[in-house]
């Protein structure tokens, strides 16, 4: 038998409607931000990320699906979606057609890494970018927009949202040579990535999860201490913008992101019963990005959700289907009419389902497990008398013998009902 690839995942029936609950839930809070869709493609040039990600980086150095296509180009499945999105907005010259540019992406993305709880080789993530605006409420909206869509799904008593700022190009510069100095001296408590990195890129020593790392960097000096006046205004202005948004934050001047490209704000969500990998959202700011990738020197602030990590911490709600089951007594002519009724019901957009020649029971069951709300009736008396009889589900309502004729009405009545009540 060959099965699917190790870290690459089936999503099954039974599974998807948590899928699409958390895509149409993103979809509706994205859009009271006036967030709009983009889809990318799913392979780009490599180019594109090296230099939009960085060389330096774990997903550049060791995680990308990387190959040579038929005609010698190099290309790589996405590991991440801020570069796609940016190239679009390059290549199809958005900014000048709106100086705001306020775009989402749902979608998988690929990196070659050891599966683990929450963590795959093929992974999906809700993306969002907003371009054009350099200002530190931009900042508090993004980051409020991510915690809305996280309290929605999960409620908010199980988040923690942590903010840092990572500088600019005026002080990170001061930062980074204290950082290095301080790391030369615990260099021989690194792993072999570490003492590399703090030569190339010390601030991801700060983000490194091997324990001896982790040990070392206790003491190390803080960002925070090293911003110029500019960066701690806007960082002030961001957390104050929080405050009045209504966002439960918390200070972390340890927090780096692993890409190479944040400047300034910089946050993650966390969410309880994930262990170690219990970010579930991060992101930051990034003003040099769209300008490495030759677009114009405009800033920008991002986020991605993980939306594994976030559907496992989700319960198991049932689906509400808005619809209904017709349960028909197995002969032909019964049979044959309810056909007719379900026809009439998909006609008129209610979703509709039968199991022909099942058992009265079996079919019961069915609906209850399918999770339909409304069980549609019929057999001889019901076809002699002209009528259908209609069972609520849930609830002591009791069952009801409707008219052939009043039925379609009476159905999208009761439909509108419960989901007011839902």
């Amino acid at each position: 038998m060959i099965n699917a690839i190790r870290g690459m995942n089936d999503i099954l029936p039974d599974e998807a409607a948590k899928w699409r609950f958390v895509e149409d839930t993103t979809r509706r809070i994205f859009s009271l931000y006036g967030f709009s869709e983009l889809r990318p493609p799913l392979m780009e040039r490599t180019e594109l990320f090296l230099r939009g990600i960085g060389d330096d980086t774990d997903v550049v150095e060791k995680q990308m699906y990387t190959f040579t296509d038929k005609s010698g180009d190099s290309v790589s499945l996405r590991p991440e979606a801020t570069a796609c999105v940016l190239r679009a907005v390059i290549e199809h010259g958005l900014l000048n057609k709106d100086p705001i540019v306020k775009l989402y992406s749902i979608g998988p993305m690929f990196r070659y890494e050891r599966p683990q709880k929450g963590r795959y080789r093929q992974f999906h993530q809700i993306n969002a970018e907003r371009l054009g605006e350099d200002g530190p409420l931009a900042d508090a909206e993004t980051l409020a927009m991510a915690y809305d869509l996280a309290s929605s799904l999960l409620g908010r008593e199980a988040l923690l949202m942590e903010v840092n700022s990572l500088g600019c190009k005026a002080c990170r510069p001061a930062f980074k040579e204290a950082l290095q100095q301080f790391l030369a001296s615990r260099q021989d408590s690194l792993c072999e990535d570490c003492r590399r990195r703090m030569h190339t890129n010390p601030l991801r020593v700060l983000d490194c999860k091997v324990p001896t790392c982790k040990e070392a960097v206790e003491g190390a000096p803080f960002i925070e201490d090293h911003l110029c006046d500019d960066c701690r205004a806007h960082y002030g202005t961001v957390l104050a913008g929080l405050s009045t948004l209504g966002v439960r934050y918390e200070k972390n001047p340890r927090l780096v992101r692993g890409l190479d490209y944040y400047t300034r704000t910089t946050f993650e969500i966390t969410a309880a019963g994930l262990g170690s990998q219990n970010a579930i959202v991060g992101g930051g700011r990034y003003d040099d990005l769209l300008s490495t990738l030759d677009g114009p020197p405009v800033g920008g602030i991002g986020f991605a959700f993980g939306m594994e990590r976030m559907i496992m911490l989700m319960g198991e709600p049932r689906e509400l289907i808005e619809g209904c089951f017709v349960v028909a007594q197995a002969e032909p002519r019964v049979e044959q009419e309810a056909l007719g009724v379900i026809s009439e019901l998909r006609s008129a957009g209610i979703r509709a389902e039968a199991a022909f020649g099942k058992s009265f029971k079996a079919q019961m069951r069915r609906a209850d497990k399918a999770g339909y709300p409304i069980c549609v009736i019929m057999g001889e008396n019901e076809i002699n008398s002209s009528t259908l009889s209609v069972k609520v589900m849930s609830g002591h309502v009791p069952q009801r013998t409707i008219g052939r004729k009043a039925v379609l009405d009476e159905i999208k009545s009761m439909l509108v009902h419960k989901g007011e009540n839902a």
